[in-house]
């Protein structure tokens, strides 16, 4: 044979000065509860965020690099067009048939070289509608 419960009949202790205890303590909880998630949001954020400035770090340390490198190169142009320049006049003086030494370097920049803009803006152009 079974035996019935007896919880069913027994007086909760729940009820009385106790309840007004648990509801405060039960609300204490939520509110403590809500204060966890959003710090728990904040961190999630801030993690987020920090990723996105290491990205943004390693991009312009990237661009630090490219921008050093481009210095170095646009360094050299004034020599390459001076060497030019003398081969230049060497192969001028060498068809002529004069054995004259060739003549001093030109100033700098007194070569102009043209760059078709309108060229290169339809490039882009088409590269950013795709």
């Amino acid at each position: 044979m079974s035996r019935q419960s007896v919880a069913a009949n027994r007086a909760s202790y729940a009820a009385g000065p106790s309840a007004a205890n648990s509801a405060a303590a039960n609300a204490k909880f939520l509110e403590k509860k809500k204060e966890f998630d959003a710090v728990s949001a904040l961190h999630r954020a801030s993690a987020l965020y920090l990723q996105r400035i290491e990205g943004l770090a390693a991009d312009v340390e990237t661009m630090a690099d490219a921008g050093q490198i481009h210095g170095e190169v646009l360094e050299q142009w004034p020599r390459m067009f001076q060497i030019l320049n003398l081969f230049l006049a060497s192969r001028d003086s060498s068809a002529l048939g004069v054995d004259a030494e060739p003549s001093p370097a030109p100033e700098l920049g007194e070569r102009l070289v043209r760059i078709p803009l309108a060229a290169l803006q339809g490039d882009v152009e088409e590269t950013s509608r795709k």
